[in-house]
């Protein structure tokens, strides 16, 4: 008989290692799918038209919390978990529960869930969602092509709507962002890369989009998420650290995986951090990883004008996953509305309405920054309505997305743009001339 299996996940990680080792596989039947993290994701099928012969009606997903339930409803007896950027303890908890209820609780490992491209890959990951891993990987696209190579991006997966029509995604303009009708999430992804000239793919099966993006790239760079490491083999590992949470390289999961598999480090935000701190990470990540290049960088900020700012009442949106399981306090828009002196940061909660303030009940350490939360247009209106509502000056907006595009704002505003830039020696391009070359 198969081994009855469910899979723990956030609509990214759970459906790749269904699709690569799961389906088509008769010796496990997946009963269910368990979503977290993202809001209302779960109630939902993994549809037939992926899930394969083995599941003609789909896989359902299912709320985390009904997990012990469905163990027991379906004498499961191996529970996956596939997802990412969590406490080791908030692991082993997990796990934990999972064996009381009688199955087995496993992490599958980079052999049985990678993939291999027929082109070379170079990969971004990082310790912590937040750490800076999204500008490391423009700067990354910007050298491979100043070497003379043609870059496809393929970014971690973010399928949150109609999985059938997302199973492929190909971005290169921004009407596509409007055809697919992506969230915020995913056009803070997307966009720095448009602007940029790169093609950019995502999806649900990326086998096909593998095969896809290297039909038109010569080198496939992976842009990884929260802190997963990459779905594909990696002829070079870039894996991002951040200084404001020192400690962490060996604290979360599966960060700690990207530490002990990187090539070369990248410690970001050195100009902000203490410099205490910064030794810390580089000690941490040494001892974990000996053989690694480490490189310092910075995220300098750019404010279109930034006198706008000075003594202003300012509500700052920053990018939400790093302020949600991201778990930072702030952001580059906070930094750069203090530095610029704006005479008071607007506390958003009072403001809050729906989804935008069960945010905040269930993260409660955004304090008085607004997470740039949009999955859907129902959140996205409510994002609208927190912002409109609440009694500001000026609006300072550090996701790296132009959010007008997205909602109208009733208050002037200012963008914070962030790029990556390596301090001293080594640097990104030092690195990936030695290991590539020109081409």
């Amino acid at each position: 008989m198969p081994i009855k299996t469910i899979i723990m996940g956030a609509a990214g990680r759970d459906f790749h290692n269904f699709n690569v080792f799961f389906r088509g596989n008769k010796e496990y039947e997946v009963v269910a799918f368990t979503a977290t993290q993202i809001p209302d994701i779960e109630g939902r099928l993994y549809p037939r038209e992926l899930a394969g012969d083995l599941y003609p009606s789909g896989i359902p997903i299912r709320a985390e919390e009904e997990l012990l339930d469905l163990i027991k409803a379906h004498n499961v007896e191996q529970v996956v978990f596939a997802y990412s950027d969590v406490p080791h303890e908030y692991v082993m908890h997990k796990a934990s529960a999972v064996n009381a209820a009688g199955a087995d609780f496993r992490l599958m490992g980079a052999k049985s869930t990678q993939i291999k491209s027929t082109k070379p890959v170079v990969s971004v990951c990082a310790v912590r969602t937040g750490s800076g891993k999204s500008q490391t990987t423009r700067r990354a696209a910007a050298i491979l092509q100043k070497m003379g190579y043609k870059v496809a991006a393929i970014r971690h997966p973010m399928p949150y709507g109609n999985l059938v029509a997302q199973e492929v995604q190909r971005y290169a303009s921004y009407d596509d962002l409007d055809e697919f009708e992506c969230t915020i999430e995913e056009r803070e992804e997307y966009e720095p890369h448009i602007d940029n000239g790169v093609i950019i793919y995502a999806g649900v099966d990326y086998e096909k989009i593998l095969r896809q993006a290297e039909g038109e790239a010569d080198i496939i760079l992976w842009d990884g998420g929260n802190n997963d490491f990459p779905f594909y083999i990696s002829d070079y590992q870039i894996v991002v650290a951040d200084p404001h949470r020192a400690g962490h390289e060996s604290a979360y999961y599966p960060g700690e995986t990207n530490v002990r598999m990187a090539d070369c480090f990248v410690i970001n935000k050195v100009d902000t951090a203490d410099a205490e701190a910064v030794i810390r990470v580089h000690e941490n990540l040494r001892a974990l990883n000996p053989h690694a290049v480490q490189i310092e960088g910075a995220s300098p900020l750019f404010v279109d004008n930034p006198e706008a700012i000075l003594g202003k009442r300012v509500l700052v949106v920053e990018d939400g996953p790093t302020l949600t399981h991201g778990e930072m306090a702030y952001g580059a828009g906070y930094v750069a509305a203090r530095r610029f002196g704006a005479a008071e940061i607007v506390d958003p909660r009072p403001f809050a309405v729906g989804s935008i303030a069960k945010t905040f009940e269930k993260y409660p350490k955004t304090g008085t920054i607004l997470p740039a939360m949009g999955y859907g247009e129902k959140q996205v209106r409510e994002l609208e309505e927190t912002i409109n509502t609440a009694d500001a000056d000026l609006v300072v907006i550090g996701t790296p997305i132009d959010l007008s595009r997205i909602i109208k704002i009733n208050k002037p505003t200012q963008r914070v743009r962030y790029e990556l830039q390596e301090i001293g020696q080594p640097t990104l391009e030092d690195v990936l001339m030695k290991k590539i070359g020109k081409k």
